[in-house]
């Protein structure tokens, strides 16, 4: 990672998103933000209020592929060029299968899978033609073991988890590097839950998975961090 890069980053309104566009731009990054309201807006004020002047923000939907084109072209007619991007839009919900609507369960794929595919999709012409780049996809620790009442969620994961690994594959010969960060409990907003409150003190925040991204992201051109995966100490989980 080198001062002038250019990084999209998806659901960057609040939480995480927003935390890994704050770190980014502190490394000299050029950045679009993307968010699905207009809180992605107050997002780019706040980074221009704080000295980071290179920031586009988009208020799309990261699931529908003629959006993400557009801000992909935009971000490359203005900044020159796409050098990161970070799919870390995401939603969930905890429910029983047999409560769980047809709707939920496409609504979740559609941010969590599709979003993915779409974004990474949409960068991929001009980072194979520059033979360069990075994807990191933000998936969660459920990625790699399974939970009661988050059937839906779980499967997004395990989905984000085999087509990261597939496509760092088709990649690899031209200089692009796929990942994914792996996060345990973290304090923020997911699940209409509030950020933070005294319960999630000993969570992971925000900026651990945003330090995870740049660490990811700033590795050796010749290295390929696959995965990370991260929790906070409190948190019991299965041994994968």
């Amino acid at each position: 990672m080198t001062t002038n890069q250019v990084a999209i980053v998806t659901g960057a309104s609040r939480g995480i998103g927003k935390e890994i566009a704050l770190q980014l731009a502190k490394k000299g990054m050029k950045l679009s933000i993307i968010g699905s309201s207009e809180d992605i807006t107050k997002t780019a004020e706040e980074l221009k209020s704080s000295g980071f002047e290179d920031v586009l923000p988009f208020q799309v939907d990261v699931a529908n592929e003629q959006q993400m084109n557009e801000v992909v072209a935009k971000t490359i007619a203005v900044f020159g060029t796409v050098d990161i991007l970070v799919n870390n839009a995401g939603i969930g919900f905890f429910k029983l299968v047999e409560e769980t609507t047809v709707e939920e369960w496409r609504k979740v794929f559609d941010v969590n899978v599709q979003g993915v595919f779409v974004g990474s999709k949409a960068v991929l012409p001009h980072m194979k033609e520059k033979r360069s780049g990075t994807i990191v996809t933000i998936s969660s620790d459920v990625g790699r073991y399974t939970i009661a009442n988050g059937s839906a969620y779980t499967a997004t994961k395990y989905a984000v988890q085999g087509f990261s690994g597939s496509l760092a594959q088709e990649v690899r010969d031209f200089g692009i590097r796929v990942g994914t960060i792996n996060p345990g409990m973290v304090d923020t907003y997911f699940n209409n839950s509030e950020q933070g409150v005294p319960e999630k003190q000993d969570w992971l925040q925000a900026n651990d998975i945003a330090e995870a991204v740049v660490y990811m992201a700033s590795a050796p051109k010749h290295m390929l961090v696959d995965q990370i995966v991260l929790h906070p100490l409190i948190q019991n989980y299965p041994i994968a």
